[in-house]
């Protein structure tokens, strides 16, 4: 990652430039890792695989059966669409706040701070809002299904302090930001 006086160097727009498209790639990045390691490779949860415990009162489709399967499968496509949506948002956002160096952006602290925020706050709303508020899956089903949970959250909440911590470490940049002088 670049250093706090190369990015001030480069010419980067503010840190509050990139929150909100930092942000956004973060939530449908994040989701897409969560879709894809534990929806998909290690099969822990699928979207409405616990339903027979929920607290909305949705049908339960038994992830271990093929109908159940099958309808839990649609559920995570609309799942990763929701996500791909996300990432595209995010790049359209970016791709607009940022009209020049477009490519060093990349390299900059403070997108990739904003970038961990919105993962973080993806574990965060979806672990409260699906897991606790409407039950309709936890990280993992089972007895201890309250430790994966709790875990769940407490990374969302790392997440979001490590991205906020690490997007302050940039230096702002633009028009207004002090430039260095000489070289290094």
């Amino acid at each position: 990652m670049a250093t706090t006086a190369d990015e001030t160097r480069a010419g980067l727009p503010t840190p509050h430039t990139i929150r909100l498209p930092g942000i956004v790639l973060g939530v449908g990045l994040g989701g897409f890792l969560d879709g894809i390691l534990l929806h998909q490779l290690l099969q822990w949860h699928h979207m409405l695989s616990g339903t027979d415990h929920d607290h909305i009162g949705v049908r339960y489709y038994n992830p271990h059966t093929v109908p159940g399967l099958e309808m839990n499968t649609v559920w995570d496509g609309i799942f990763h669409a929701v996500c791909w949506i996300a990432v595209l948002l995010g790049l359209a956002i970016l791709y607009a706040r940022v009209t020049h160096d477009r490519r060093r952006v990349w390299g900059s602290r403070v997108l990739w701070g904003w970038i961990l925020v919105g993962w973080g706050l993806f574990n965060l709303v979806e672990g409260v809002l699906d897991h606790q508020i409407l039950g309709i899956h936890h990280v993992r089903g089972g007895p201890e299904q309250a430790w994966w949970d709790a875990g769940f959250l407490i990374l969302g909440a790392l997440l979001v302090a490590g991205g906020y911590l690490l997007q302050r470490g940039g230096a702002p940049s633009g028009p207004e930001a002090p430039h260095a002088t000489g070289p290094r």
